[in-house]
């Protein structure tokens, strides 16, 4: 079984084709800045890179048709026939979808009906899925939610203590986001430690420029940190998280901020971004030493980790494995040793040779008198998109 993974920006087109016999990836490429000057193009078959191109594209339907016609000139299909569904990721299914669903009419105006809840991301994830019927029309399309994985969360968790008719009439609740993330995590989580992912309590922590932590119960997702919007939760790349929402009001009525200006404030210009002018944490920790404000930012990063660290425990009560994952998570080291540090209460130890050894691979880095395994694990949206999709169609 082929399945074609696509995950659709305003500007950009993500794609990779999986053979789900042996769960392996065929090729994979990106396409950015779609509609500018000039796109940018990238191809690899099995990692290996083949095309590194400029060229203009004017829009998501002639992307198509450019990565099919990448497909094709390569050899790695012959024809469409020879995929079993394209699988779509999708930020925001709102209370409509708590699983991978097949691609249909009421389901596109059910996404553009959430477009308020998700501007940045439903509109051009709509539009890979409209441009692909055009291309297509008799080829499968399925739709992965980052929201769906979070829809067994209590109402006591989703939640807010607002008027109950901003709920009910406006759905104004807390979604939570990265859910295939976390959904994949579990999954290799529980392969690793040799369990059932449906009995495993753990702690995922997918720590990248989009940041979020999820409380896993049974299998299921009780707890996230991202909220209505992903703008919620952890300190991110550029988004602020967490605030006194009161700050909103002062700044626009003492400080004569428009509304438009504090959305871009919090979402493009705050956290790690505007502690220290930099977003990159590679950067930040090579600077920390020589610069006040760089160290303050990986405090208040890692500062906001270990509360939600905390308070998850306390939701928990049993928790078989804190797990890190995405570009910070698996490859920094030293974020982890800083998050881990001082959490002796609740049975965590690490071993530091594990935890700065070179892996590409899965890896645990817990010492031996550690309570709670800690767990490295990579994660791999797309192959849980094209897992979800493969399992709808069987």
């Amino acid at each position: 079984m082929r399945v074609l993974v696509l995950n659709s920006g305003s500007s950009s087109l993500k794609f990779k084709l999986f053979n789900l016999t042996t769960n392996s990836c065929f090729c994979s490429g990106l396409i950015e800045k779609i509609a500018e000057v000039q796109s940018l193009i990238s191809f690899s078959i099995h990692q290996e890179k083949k095309i590194d191109k400029k060229l203009f594209i004017k829009n998501h339907h002639d992307t198509l048709e450019v990565i099919f016609d990448i497909l094709f000139d390569s050899g790695v299909i012959v024809s469409l026939d020879e995929l079993s569904a394209v699988g779509h990721r999708v930020v925001h299914g709102g209370e409509y979808y708590t699983k991978a669903s097949i691609v249909d009419e009421v389901m596109i105006q059910r996404l553009k009906s959430l477009i308020p809840l998700a501007p940045l991301h439903n509109p051009a994830n709509i539009l890979g899925i409209e441009a692909l019927m055009k291309k297509a029309p008799h080829l499968k399309q399925v739709a992965v939610f980052d929201t769906a994985f979070h829809q067994s969360m209590p109402s006591k968790a989703y939640m807010y203590a607002l008027p109950i008719d901003l709920y009910k009439k406006d759905k104004i609740r807390r979604y939570g986001f990265h859910g295939s993330s976390h959904a994949y995590v579990l999954k290799q989580t529980a392969k690793f430690l040799n369990q059932n992912s449906d009995e495993m309590n753990i702690i995922s922590l997918h720590l990248g420029n989009g940041a979020s932590v999820c409380a896993i119960k049974e299998g299921l997702s009780v707890d996230t940190s991202m909220g209505f919007t992903p703008l919620e939760g952890l300190v991110m790349g550029t988004r602020s998280g967490d605030i006194d929402s009161a700050i909103i009001f002062y700044l626009y009525k003492e400080k004569a901020y428009t509304l438009e200006e504090i959305d871009i404030l919090l979402n493009q210009k705050s956290g790690l971004l505007g502690v220290c002018g930099e977003n990159d944490m590679r950067l930040i920790l090579d600077k920390k030493d020589k610069d006040k404000s760089f160290q303050l930012a990986v405090d208040i990063f890692v500062y906001r980790i270990k509360k939600y660290i905390g308070a998850y425990f306390a939701i928990l009560g049993r928790v078989d494995a804190l797990v890190f994952t995405a570009g910070i998570g698996e490859h920094s080291s030293k974020i982890r040793e800083m998050i881990c540090n001082d959490l002796e209460v609740f049975g965590i130890k690490t071993d530091a040779e594990k935890n700065n050894s070179k892996q590409e691979k899965e890896f645990s880095f817990h010492h031996t008198n550690s309570r709670v395994p800690l767990l490295v694990i990579k994660t791999d949206e797309e192959l849980e998109i094209a897992l979800q999709t493969k399992e709808l169609l069987l």
